[in-house]
């Protein structure tokens, strides 16, 4: 991967890109997005991230976003978190103003591509990475290859029913909002000073997120979880409660040789998705 190509990762709050080289980010920008803003709105938002850190050097646009979408024709059909967006044609769109060829995936699905390539999956054969953040994604490698599945809608399982909702209410930012009335960075903070109730919130978390890993060791029987997104980094407050409950796994043999691991990249997603153009 001597070329440069553009990774954009289309956040629910910002658009991320980088200018990837060699497996390294060497330029990166970062725009707020309103998501209350119409489809063009958004999209000259995006065009004018993309115009400045676009080169003549760049040979590719990838781009990683959080919902379904073709990534045959590159039209986006579902944003859960940018509802403009319905029936958007990014990939043609981009392919004519910038006269570069353009792949769309799913957000998750370039994490788990991104830590293959360039991260903590390179050594494992197949393995799931589990974005935990705003919500709860999933991107699954199977024999070192992604598997997206139609419309690139493999491995939602935040959208599965859990209790009286759906999984991403438990483990995600929502859970915290919605059981705290407090956002998981500050729920942390206050964990990190010692707060018992902050700590009894992420053991109850963890609790949460176990139940979730065994519904994914029921379906793949992976190797590896990769753990990513914002709520990943107070791994240290919800780790016991999580390993207790994935202790109860029906089936004690699979998970012997269970590895979990924490990504360490946050820049994964922008790898994931640059390496769309190439993989």
């Amino acid at each position: 991967m001597s070329q440069e190509y553009l990774g954009i990762d289309l956040g629910g709050t910002s658009f991320n890109i980088g200018r990837v080289k060699s497996g390294s980010i060497i330029a990166k920008t970062s725009h707020t997005v309103d998501i209350a803003h119409s489809e063009s709105e958004l999209l000259a938002v995006l065009q004018r991230s993309i115009d400045s850190i676009f080169t003549s050097e760049v040979k590719g646009i990838g781009i990683g976003v959080p919902g379904i979408l073709d990534p045959v024709s590159g039209i986006i059909y579902d944003i859960q978190n940018i509802p403009a967006w319905r029936e958007v044609p990014l990939q043609q769109i981009l392919e004519d103003k910038y006269k570069v060829a353009v792949s769309l995936n799913n957000d998750a699905n370039c994490f788990a591509l991104g830590e293959k390539r360039f991260g903590k999956g390179v050594k494992y054969h197949n393995f799931v990475g589990l974005s935990i953040g705003t919500g709860l994604g999933m991107g699954v490698i199977i024999n070192d290859q992604l598997y997206s599945g139609v419309m690139c809608g493999a491995g939602e399982i935040g959208m599965l029913p859990y209790k009286d909702s759906i999984m991403e209410q438990y483990v995600g930012s929502f859970y915290f909002m919605n059981h705290y009335q407090k956002s998981a960075k500050a729920v942390h903070e206050m964990a990190q000073r010692n707060q018992p109730q902050a700590i009894a919130d992420f053991n109850e978390f963890g609790r949460h997120l176990g139940e979730a890993i065994k519904i994914v060791l029921f379906m793949y029987a992976p190797e590896a979880i990769i753990l990513g997104g914002s709520i990943s980094k107070a791994y240290p407050f919800f780790k016991e409660s999580m390993e207790t409950t994935i202790a109860t796994f029906a089936y004690p043999k699979q998970i012997e040789n269970l590895v979990i691991e924490v990504s360490t990249q946050p820049d994964l997603p922008i790898l994931g998705a640059a390496a769309l153009c190439f993989d």
